[in-house]
C-alpha cells in the first residue's frame, strides 16, 4: 500500500450547524436543507443525496421556513423577510419585508401561484409569484396570536393556521375564517401553559392534522370543525409532520429525537374503512427533530443534532441497493481546509473566520502504525475574521505558503502573508481586479504566481501574483460559450499546463493555460463530479462521481484510457459501490506513478493501477490476509484497491512535498460534546 508519515490532525473544530427546515421538491428530486447560522443547502435525492449547492448564510440571518414554488426557492425568518435564492449563483437574489414582524412559517401552494407566511402580529398574509419577484397582494383576518405553521389544501382554496391553543381555517378568497379548532391543552397541564400547535398538514378530503406541544397528534375535520382522533405520541413536543404525495403515510418528528410513522390502512382484511395507524418509530437523533420530510422511498429528518438522516421506507423499495441503507450525512460535501504543500501550512475554514496553523514536527523513524515523539507542536499562526456580515463561501492558501484567498457571496479579499520567524504578518491586497468580485471555487498554481477564480459565468479568471500585487491575465471560456451555471470542482496540473473544472450541470471542461484556450470536454455523465486530479506525468484526469463510479481520461488523446474502460467492462467491488459518502479529493504519489490516492469521510484508499480489479467474489478489505501470507503469494492475491480505515471523521487528506500526509479528522464524539444538552429521558432500571 505504501508508507506514509502522517500528520494526524484533530485541532479543527468545526461545528456543523443544526438543521430548522426542509423542503422537497418531487418534480426535480432535490431537498433543500436550512441550518441555524443561515445557510441552505440543496441535496440531489437520486444522485446519492450529494450535496449539489451551498448557499452561505450571513450573521443574525435566522430561518424558520423553506418552501419551493416549481423550481424556485424561497425562505422566511425571524428578522421579518421573504427570501429567494439564486440558485444558480448559490446567493441571495432578493429579499422582500413582510411588515408583519418575525415570520415563523411559510408555505407555497401547488398551483405555484401563491406563497402564504405567517408572522408574528398574528396575520396571515398572501405573495402572489410574478416572474421576477414576488408580491404582496393581501392580509388573511388577523388573529390574537401569533401564527406558527401553515398548510395549503391542495386544492388551494383554503389555509389551516396553527397558533397557540387553536387552529384558524381560512377561505383564500374572501380571506375569512371558517372554522376555529381549539387544541386540547392535555390531561394534567397547567391552565396557564399554553398549548402550541407547532406543525399543520392539510389533505385533499378535508382532514386537518396537527403535532402539537402536548405530544399529540391529531385528526380534524374541515367541514364540521370537529376533532376526528388523536394519538398521544410523546410526553414531549410534535414539532414537525410530513405527508406522502399519495397521502396514505404520515410522520412525526419529536423533541425526543424519535419520528413516528402512520399509515392510512384498513383494519380489518378486504374492507374498504381505512384509518391512520401508528405503524413505526425511527430513533435516529439524539436531540430535537425540527423538520421531517417524506419523500419519494424514504423519511428525511433533521435537527438540533446537526446530521441529515435518510432512513428508507422498506415497503417503498423494492430492491436492496445502496439506495436501500440508512444514509446519515454530518459535514458539507466540500473540502473546508486547504493546505500549502510546500511550506507545511493549513487554512481551515469557518463560517465567519479562517485560521492558519503550521503543522508540527517529529524526530525520527518507527515501525509502521507506531506513533512518533513530536519535536515541535502545531502552531496557530492567524485568525482572520470575515469583514461584514457574509459568512465565507470559499477559500484557498498557496502552496508556498504567502497568499491567502478568501471568498463571499459579495466579495472577495486577497492577502499576502509575511512570516519572519515567529513574528507573522498580513497585507490586504487592496487593488483587486473588476472580475474578482466573487468566486465559487478558488485555487492557485503549483508554483503559486496565479490564482484561479471560478465565476457563476462557467469560465475561469486568470491572475498572476507578484510582490507588487496582482493583475488580471485573462478568462477561461469553454468552447460552447457563457452560460450562467455553478461550478463544482477546480483543479490545476503540477507542472501549470492543464486547468479542470466541473460545473454543476456535470460538465468537465479542459483548458490549455499555455494557449489559454478551451482544448476539450470530457463526455457528459449522469452523476456529478465530487473530486478530480490531473496525472502530474500521463496527464490524465482521474474523476470520481457522487455514484462512486470513476473514469480517467487521456487530456493528449481525448479519450478514456484503457484502464477506465477496464473499469467500466468489469464493473467495481460491491463494497465500494455501496459506500454512503463522496470522495472529496484525488491525489497522485509521484514516487508510485500507478498509485490514485482517494478519501471520503470513513477511509483512505490507495488504488493501483498496475493490479488487477477485485471482482464480487474477491475479498476487497485484504490487508490483514496478506500479511499473514508469505511475500511469494502476497501478488497473486493482491487486487488494486487498498484500503485503510484507520481514521475516522475524515475531512481532508493531502500529500505534502515531502511525501507526509495530512489527515484531518473531526470525531463525531467532539462534535457530540459541543451540542446543548438533550430533553431528559428517564430509562429503564434508573
Amino acid at each position: 500500500m505504501g508508507e506514509f508519515k502522517v500528520h494526524r490532525v484533530r485541532f479543527f473544530d468545526y461545528m456543523p450547524s443544526g438543521i430548522r427546515a426542509l423542503a422537497f421538491n418531487r418534480d426535480i428530486e432535490r431537498i433543500a436543507v436550512a441550518r441555524m447560522d443561515g445557510s441552505v443547502e440543496v441535496f440531489h435525492c437520486s444522485d446519492r443525496f450529494f450535496q449539489e449547492k451551498i448557499i452561505p448564510g450571513r450573521e443574525q440571518c435566522g430561518i424558520e421556513g423553506l418552501s419551493w414554488v416549481g423550481e424556485r426557492l424561497f425562505s422566511a425568518g425571524l428578522n421579518g423577510g421573504i427570501t429567494e435564492y439564486d440558485l444558480t449563483n448559490q446567493k441571495v437574489k432578493y429579499t422582500v419585508d413582510a411588515y408583519g414582524g418575525p415570520i415563523w412559517t411559510i408555505a407555497g401552494n401547488q398551483q405555484g401561484t401563491h406563497l402564504a407566511v405567517g408572522c408574528e402580529d398574528g396575520t396571515v398574509k398572501l405573495f402572489e409569484v410574478n416572474e421576477d419577484k414576488i408580491q404582496f397582494e393581501r392580509n388573511l383576518d388577523r388573529q390574537k396570536s401569533r401564527i406558527i405553521s401553515l398548510s395549503w389544501h391542495p386544492s388551494g382554496s383554503k389555509i389551516a393556521a396553527g397558533m397557540m391553543d387553536m387552529i384558524q381555517i381560512f377561505n383564500v378568497e374572501t380571506g375569512h375564517s371558517v372554522h376555529r379548532l381549539l387544541a386540547d391543552r392535555g390531561v394534567g397541564t397547567s391552565r396557564s401553559k399554553e398549548c402550541v400547535v407547532w406543525s399543520v398538514v392539510y389533505l385533499s378530503d378535508g382532514t386537518i392534522i396537527s403535532g402539537d406541544s402536548v405530544g399529540m397528534v391529531k385528526l380534524w375535520d374541515d367541514q364540521t370543525g370537529t376533532l376526528i382522533k388523536s394519538h398521544n405520541v410523546t410526553k414531549c413536543d410534535v414539532l414537525a409532520l410530513s405527508v406522502s404525495q399519495n397521502e396514505d403515510s404520515l410522520v412525526a418528528g419529536t423533541s425526543e429525537g424519535t419520528v413516528v410513522q402512520f399509515q392510512f390502512i384498513s383494519m380489518v382484511l378486504g374492507k374498504d374503512d381505512k384509518e391512520w395507524v401508528r405503524t413505526r418509530t425511527f430513533k435516529n437523533h439524539t436531540h430535537d427533530i425540527r423538520a421531517v420530510a417524506e419523500i419519494t422511498t424514504a423519511v428525511v429528518s433533521g435537527g438540533m443534532d446537526a446530521q441529515l438522516v435518510v432512513r428508507p421506507l422498506l415497503d417503498k423499495v423494492e430492491v436492496r441497493s445502496a439506495a436501500s441503507a440508512l444514509r446519515k450525512i454530518h459535514f458539507p460535501h466540500r473540502r473546508l481546509v486547504s493546505c500549502a504543500r510546500k511550506s507545511g501550512l493549513m487554512l481551515f475554514q469557518y463560517p465567519g473566520h479562517l485560521e492558519l496553523w503550521r503543522l508540527g514536527e517529529s524526530e525520527g523513524k518507527g515501525m509502521p502504525g507506531s506513533s512518533l515523539f513530536v519535536k515541535r507542536n502545531p502552531e496557530k499562526l492567524l485568525h482572520l475574521k470575515v469583514k461584514g456580515e457574509d459568512h465565507i463561501r470559499c477559500s484557498a492558501v498557496s502552496p508556498c505558503g504567502e497568499w491567502i484567498v478568501y471568498s463571499t457571496a459579495s466579495s472577495l479579499r486577497l492577502y499576502r502573508l509575511h512570516c519572519d520567524n515567529n513574528n507573522v504578518s498580513i497585507t490586504k491586497i487592496s487593488k483587486l481586479p473588476m472580475v474578482l468580485s466573487s468566486a465559487n471555487q478558488l485555487c492557485f498554481s503549483s508554483d503559486s504566481s496565479h490564482l484561479f477564480s471560478a465565476s457563476t459565468q462557467s469560465s475561469v479568471h486568470l491572475v498572476s501574483l507578484s510582490q507588487s500585487g496582482c493583475k488580471f491575465v485573462g478568462t477561461l471560456k469553454p468552447k460552447s460559450g457563457e452560460r450562467t451555471i455553478g461550478f463544482g470542482v477546480l483543479h490545476i496540473i503540477e507542472d501549470g499546463k492543464w486547468l479542470a473544472s466541473a460545473n454543476s450541470d456535470h460538465e468537465v471542461h479542459i483548458y490549455n493555460l499555455q494557449t489559454r484556450k478551451a482544448h476539450c470536454t470530457v463526455p457528459v455523465y449522469s452523476s456529478a463530479v465530487t473530486a478530480m486530479g490531473i496525472h502530474p506525468t500521463t496527464n490524465c484526469l482521474f474523476m470520481m462521481y457522487a455514484d462512486q463510479q470513476m473514469c480517467e481520461y487521456s487530456i493528449e488523446q481525448k479519450q478514456y484510457t484503457d484502464w477506465s474502460r477496464m473499469v467500466q467492462r468489469k464493473g467495481l467491488h460491491r463494497f465500494w459501490m455501496e459506500r454512503d459518502t463522496p470522495c472529496l479529493n484525488v491525489m497522485f504519489n509521484p514516487q508510485h506513478p500507478s498509485h490514485v490516492i482517494l478519501h471520503d469521510t470513513y477511509m483512505l484508499c490507495i488504488i493501483d493501477q498496475s493490479l488487477p480489479l477485485p471482482d464480487d467474489k474477491t475479498q476487497f478489505y485484504n490487508q490483514l490476509t496478506l500479511k499473514s501470507l508469505p511475500e511469494e503469494q502476497r501478488k497473486s492475491h493482491s487486487h488494486a484497491f487498498k484500503v485503510c480505515k484507520t481514521f475516522k471523521d475524515i475531512l481532508c487528506v493531502e500529500l505534502m512535498s515531502d511525501q507526509s500526509l495530512v489527515v484531518v479528522e473531526r470525531p463525531l464524539e467532539d462534535v457530540a460534546s459541543q451540542l446543548p444538552a438533550p430533553i431528559k429521558q428517564k430509562k429503564f432500571a434508573t
